[in-house]
Order: structure tokens, then sequence, then C-alpha cells
């Protein structure tokens, strides 16, 4: 596939890494030259250096061959700009922009069929927002992501000492996935994956990861003693796009506490959401955190724009009595700094939207994907064609089906209904199947069996 990036900026740079590792032709485009060297330097890719939404500059990019832009400059008033030129000059791309001001968000019908022609707006704070709302209602969990419209939730957790499972092979679970809907998908030890079969063993430290239907999670969690007392009082470190969504999403079902170090934008979100309590002042201020009683708060949400202060403020927070902490990284690589740390969950944002765009990228019939492990994994919600060759899944059972080691089913949802998946189970038309793809590699695989009909 052929596409075409417009910005090379945090965002810009971790898509064109992902999409070029898979051998798709990437173009990008920005106006700052050192970031186009950088990027050239590491992948082969082609750049054009200009304005993302000037038609010339589009031109000699080759918009016209281009199967997909993805518009994640800056500004967003670009984004939608460029979108716009490409609709009215060219043979028209499928497109996909990021949007970050709530401003446009909350018009929808600003991106309908008579306004501007886009055909995915992506908001990466929103879709921050939504994963940092997950592990506040399932306190404990590593990670979170929905499928099947909520239907279904794989979510990831650490193996205790204590722990039900520790010890257990997966095939001695009875109790825990009695009801065929309830599925460890993945488990990595020491940041690697095991083979899933019934005769692996669970081990403390251990990260599982577990497919369920949205009602049966508590009672998972509570079966795995990592459900955690509920979460009551928040403090969050930065009141930039994702700390406003957070703190308007909170304050109605939590105590919120808001730390913004610039005085007009305190005043700003104070006007705007108006149950939470508002604070000027630096979150990394140790007597700042111990006047706001730091050792009764429940969750510590460090989301600024700063990677650095976002690790120093939530380690400060732990070590000084936040039950726990959160860190937003917009680099990855710092995530090898948290060890020790006492930082519980790492929020990587570029990799939360990397599964939005991917679900467009992706050939078969996808409806949903998420990135995890670093992007080095992917979970995959395929819809299930009777097509025209003989790769297909219709009609097959499940043991009758040459999945490659490596990818493992997580949940089978018919008719809004998640249902129970066994050896013998039988793909239908327009099922909905999640896998966990244990190396992003074998999607493919996934790929040539969920093809829609030509």
């Amino acid at each position: 596939m052929k596409v075409l990036i417009l910005g090379a900026g945090v965002t810009g740079s971790s898509v064109a890494e992902a999409l070029a590792r898979e051998n798709n032709d990437i173009v990008v485009v920005d106006f700052k030259q050192p970031l186009l060297d950088a990027l050239k330097e590491k992948f082969d890719i082609a750049t054009v250096t200009g304005n993302a939404a000037h038609p010339c500059v589009l031109e000699q990019a080759g918009v016209e061959n281009t199967d997909m832009v993805i518009a994640v400059t800056d500004s967003d008033e670009t984004n939608m700009l460029a979108c716009m030129v490409i609709n009215t000059l060219y043979s028209r791309p499928k497109t996909i922009a990021r949007v970050r001001a709530i401003d446009f968000l909350k018009h929808p019908h600003l991106f309908g069929p008579n306004g501007i022609p886009i055909d995915h707006v992506i908001s990466p704070e929103q879709i921050v927002k939504n994963a940092i709302h997950n592990l506040i209602e399932f306190p404990g969990v590593l990670h979170v992501s929905e499928f099947a419209g909520g239907l279904v939730r794989l979510f990831s957790v650490k193996v205790m000492v204590d722990g039900f499972v520790t010890g257990k092979k997966i095939k001695d679970l009875k109790g825990l996935m009695a009801s065929g809907q309830i599925r460890i998908v993945a488990i990595f030890r020491q940041g690697k994956p095991l083979e899933v079969t019934g005769d692996a063993t669970i081990e403390t430290g251990d990260e599982l990861f577990i497919a369920a239907p949205r009602d049966e999670v508590r009672r998972v969690l509570r079966a795995l003693h990592k459900l955690e007392a509920p979460i009551k009082r928040i403090i969050i470190a930065g009141g930039g796009h994702i700390g406003k969504r957070l703190g308007l999403a909170l304050q109605d079902d939590y105590q919120v506490k808001i730390i913004e170090k610039d005085l007009r934008r305190a005043k700003k979100i104070s006007n705007e959401i108006e149950k939470a309590i508002i604070l000027k002042g630096d979150c990394s201020d140790e007597a700042l955190l111990l006047d706001e009683s730091i050792d009764s708060t429940d969750l510590f949400c460090a989301v600024t724009d700063n990677d650095g202060v976002n690790i120093i403020s939530a380690s400060l927070a732990k070590s000084l009595g936040a039950r726990r902490v959160i860190c937003l990284l917009n680099n990855m690589s710092y995530s090898k700094l948290l060890p020790g740390t006492g930082i519980d969950v790492a929020v990587l944002p570029n990799q939360e939207t990397l599964g939005f765009i991917l679900k467009h990228v992706r050939k078969g019939d996808v409806a949903q994907v998420s990135s995890l492990c670093g992007g080095t994994a992917e979970a995959i919600e395929a819809v299930a064609h009777l097509n025209n060759g003989s790769h297909t899944v219709v009609g097959q059972r499940v043991d009758a089906i040459k999945f490659p080691a490596g990818i493992v089913l997580g949940a089978l949802i018919r008719n809004q209904k998640v249902i129970s998946i066994h050896h013998d189970s039988v793909f239908e038309e327009n099922d909905h199947v999640v896998m966990f793809a244990m190396d992003k590699n074998l999607v493919v695989n996934i790929e040539k069996l969920f093809q829609p009909l030509n």
C-alpha cells in the first residue's frame, strides 16, 4: 500500500515507522527538514519538504497515486485543509486526519457528508482519555482494549506471588473459564511471548492477556485477586488537552484535582471544569503534593506534554504514598526507564493511536485493531466472510483451520452476542472474531482468512 503521511512529528514518525516495517510504500511531508532527515536515516522512505496543505507539495509527494493519506501535522487546520484540497483536486484516496481541539470535535456534523471531507477523524487525546478511563474502571490491570463495540474486553494483568493462577496450568483453570467465553490469549514472561497451550504453566511475574465479555471482567479480576479497592480521589498532573478531557470525564464520579503550571491555562480550564479543583503549580513540587494529601490519593495521573516531567512527578507521587500512578509517555523508549520508579502503568499515546490507523490499513474486513507490547503484537477483530477463494473460515470448525502458532482465538461474537468458542465451533457469515497475534508479522495470515467478497 502507498501511504502519504503529513507531519513528521512524534505521531507521524511512529506511524511511519510501523508502516515502513510492514513494507508499505511511505512518503512523509513536513516543513522541518531535520525531522525528515532523521526518518530517512532509519527507514527506507521518501520525504518531501514543504507545507502539507499546499497542492504543489502534495503533487510532489505523489498524492494522485496514493492509497491513503494520514494527516497528523501539529495543526488541526492544516490537517483539515489538506483533506479538503485532496478531495477537491485529486482522485481522492482514503483520508485520516488528526483533530485535537474539542471545539471541532463537539460538532460531529462538521465531518459529515456535507462537511469537511475526511473519511476518518482521529483524536489521540480522546483515545488516551478512554484508555486511562478504562484503567480507572478496573484498578489493577495494565491495559484494556475494547472490541465488538465494547461487548468484549481484552485486558492484561501481572501475576502475583500469591495469585490464584500462580503455578497452575491453563487447562487446570476450568473454574475461571468454564463458560468458554473467557480465554487466556497470551502469556509474556520477561517480555517474551510463550506458546499458549493447555499445558502452559503460569508463573509469578508473567503478564497475562485475557479476553472476556464485558460483564465478566470484574469476576475474572476478583478470581485473580487483582480487583483493587475502588478509586475515589484522583490528582491529574497537567491541564493540557488530555488532562482537560480527563477532568471533564471524571468530575461527576470522582474527587478530582488538576495541577497546571501555566496560570492562564489553569484559569481557562477552571471555567470549564466546574466540579474539579484546579491548582496552579508544579506537579513535581514535593511540598505541593504533600499539601494536597498525596498519601491519601488513590490515583495520580501524570499527563503533561513532557515525558521527563511525567516520569519524575509520577515516581515522586508513588514514593510519597499515592496508591496507584499512571504515567503518559510519548517516547516509547522512555518506558525502559520505568523499572524501579514505582510507576504502575505507562500509557503510550502513539501505540494507542496506531491501532486506530492500522484497522484502516489492514487487508480483509477488520473492525478493530489494538497495537500491544510496544507495537510488536496485535489484537484484531475481523469479520468472517464466505469469499470467492479457498481462504475462508466460514463453514469451518476451529480445529480445521490452520492458524499458525502465535495466533490465538480470544472471542467469537455472533448477532451482537458473545458466544462460547471451542475446538468444534463452526464459523458463520458475519461472525466477529477477536484474535491475538503474538508477532505482528503473523497478521498477514489473518488478512487472508478474513477477506470480504471480491
